[in-house]
């Protein structure tokens, strides 16, 4: 393939920004709040779990208050209703059954109301740590939404230098033989990236070999618009004054 010397030095021009664009490629798959985003994504779902765990102690702690409240007031009910009938009975065998009803009442309102000043504690507890939970789920939040942010603007900058990149390489692009550019795909596509090298002090910017024997002098012999490729790893060797040939 014959190219001129100016066309194939389009090729480092080409290389060089189709490697600033795979960088911005890696800086924009691995921005520095991807780790602490899914660390507090992590974080977000732990505490999600025990925000359920917390709510449902706390229902059950509420349904228990409330069924000892009703059965408070269904005793107290029946002491007022004692209360009267022994103020108004002058019968001894029912003066004594009713006070022996309401001491028995008596030991159950106070067994009752220890039960219930224990749940209301507990109920207010676990209000406490719901709570605790909400503002560490709310601080997570916050977190989440500032990295975000900063994430969006990173994002922006790097896609703003990409299509800054992607004009320029266009206007190159244009420059350069549809043969020549071809051969470059199908080597930048096979070498990972780079499909044209400089050759500088007879080294391949591709690979980093230096070329000796046969295959320096077949790059010394050959024309200037004669395009080479890297012996070793098979990249487009671009010639300079910079070759040492």
């Amino acid at each position: 393939m014959k190219a001129s010397p100016a066309e194939q030095h389009e090729l480092l021009r080409l290389q060089s920004l189709d490697t600033r664009m795979q960088q911005l490629d890696h800086r924009l798959g691995s921005l520095p709040q991807a780790v602490p985003l899914a660390e507090l994504v992590r974080s977000e779902t732990r505490v999600r779990g025990t925000r359920a765990e917390a709510i449902g102690a706390l229902e059950d702690a509420r349904a228990e208050l409330a069924r000892l409240e009703s059965d408070v007031a269904v005793v107290e009910a029946r002491i007022a209703r004692d209360r009267d009938r022994l103020q108004h009975t002058s019968s001894t065998k029912d003066v004594a059954a009713l006070e022996a009803e309401l001491t028995a009442l008596a030991k159950r309102l106070s067994d009752l109301e220890d039960q219930e000043l224990a749940v209301m504690e507990r109920v207010e507890a676990t209000e406490f740590a719901l709570a605790a939970v909400d503002a560490e789920r709310e601080s997570i939040a916050a977190e989440i939404a500032t990295l975000e942010v900063q994430r969006r603007e990173a994002a922006a900058e790097i896609a703003a230098e990409r299509k800054a990149a992607e004009k320029d390489r266009a206007a190159v692009e244009a420059g350069v033989p549809a043969d020549l550019l071809e051969l470059y795909e199908q080597r930048r596509a096979r070498g990972g990236g780079v499909g044209a090298a400089l050759l500088r002090q007879r080294t391949c910017g591709g690979c980093t070999i230096t070329l000796t024997g046969s295959d320096l002098e077949r790059v010394r012999q050959a024309a200037p618009d004669e395009v080479l490729q890297c012996p070793e790893c098979d990249r487009i060797l671009v010639r300079t004054d910079e070759s040492g040939l």
